[in-house]
Parts: structure tokens; C-alpha cells; sequence
């Protein structure tokens, strides 16, 4: 599975993938540039095979507060490539260090609603590591089995309403765990693209 996955992010990445792709009439706010993030995507390579490492942010954040995700965050000067910006803030949140992390490379861009164009970073990770978590944002990490995400009978396809219109968006409900949103959109992009669409 490694090798696939690799050679598959070896391909021309598509168009931007995003929240308009459920949601045609989504519109950005006017005159409102796309702001660069990036994520990582660790693939965690245990002893039965590759889980994907994620966190729940905590409560107490003013944006995206409670909701599952990839440790990751806004590109700052500091950081030469999105590669730079996933690692940092990798190793800021969750205290998981860049020797421990291969990188394959990157998912297609994704673009939220809210304005933020994120590069999704795949990389294997070691499993000798041992997490430090910033308590301030990340209430805990935890991982969840490869086969699971790359099992299309887990991907669903929500719906409620969101500043007064009706909005869809990708869930993957593991346990008791509820991915959704940009989270379960990159893993639906990694779904796709190691089966070829």
C-alpha cells in the first residue's frame, strides 16, 4: 500500500478540490484572496497496517472548535513550502517530529468555505514516536484504520443548514468520532486518488 499511495501522488494534481464541490452556489466573500494553509495527512505504519493520525481541537478555539482534523494551520513567512508550514505546525500541536515523517507527497489543494486554500501533505510516519499535545488546541490525537477510510461504504454525505442555506458536506462517522467537512474531504481526495479518479 505504501508504495501505491506514493506512486500515485507522483501524478499531475487536479483541480482544486473543495466545499463547492458539494455545494455549487458557494460563493467566497467578495474580494476575499484565498489564504494559504497546509496540513499534514500522517499515515502512521503499525504492525497491522496504516492508520491515519488525527486530532479533535479543543473547545475553547475560536474557530473550528471540537471538530476533528489534521494537524496543520496557516502558512506563515517563515515557512519556504507548504511541506515547512505541516511540519511546524505538526510539531507545534501534537509534538510529532519531522525525522519521524516521510514525506510522499501532496493530496490536491483543497478550498473551504471559509477562505483558506489548504495542501494537503501526505507522509508515513515511524511509529516510535511519542506525542507531546498542545492542550491549548488540540484536546486529543487519535488514529483511525486506513482500510476504514479507503472503504467507500464510509463516506457519506451530509447535510444541514449554514447561514441560512443549505449546505452538503463529506462525513466519515468513526466510533465516536465524527469527521467531516475539509477533514473528510482530503480523505475522500486520498480515496480517489490511490484508486485512479
Amino acid at each position: 500500500m505504501r508504495e501505491l499511495i506514493i506512486r500515485c501522488l507522483q501524478q499531475p494534481r487536479a483541480r482544486p478540490r473543495g466545499d463547492h464541490e458539494l455545494n455549487p452556489g458557494l460563493v467566497l466573500p467578495a474580494g476575499a484572496p484565498l489564504r494559504p494553509a497546509a496540513v499534514l495527512v500522517p499515515l502512521v505504519e503499525r504492525s497491522d497496517g496504516l492508520r491515519v493520525l488525527l486530532t479533535r481541537r479543543t473547545e475553547a478555539l475560536r474557530h473550528h472548535a471540537g471538530q476533528i482534523s489534521f494537524p496543520g494551520g496557516r502558512v506563515e513567512p517563515t515557512d519556504a513550502t507548504p511541506v515547512d508550514c505541516a511540519l511546524r505546525e505538526t510539531e507545534e500541536e501534537v509534538g510529532l517530529r519531522r525525522e519521524h515523517v516521510s514525506v510522499a507527497g501532496e493530496l490536491d489543494p483543497y478550498v473551504t468555505g471559509t477562505g483558506f486554500r489548504i495542501s494537503p501533505v501526505v507522509g508515513f510516519v515511524r511509529p516510535d514516536f511519542t506525542l507531546a499535545i498542545d492542550q491549548r488546541e488540540v484536546a486529543e490525537a487519535f488514529e483511525v484504520p486506513l482500510t476504514f477510510v479507503l472503504d467507500p461504504s464510509n463516506h457519506k454525505r451530509h447535510s444541514g443548514h449554514f447561514r441560512g442555506q443549505e449546505r452538503q458536506w463529506w462525513a466519515m462517522p468513526y466510533g465516536e468520532y465524527y469527521i467531516w467537512g475539509a477533514t473528510a474531504g482530503m480523505l475522500v481526495n486520498l480515496y480517489e486518488r490511490v484508486n485512479g479518479r
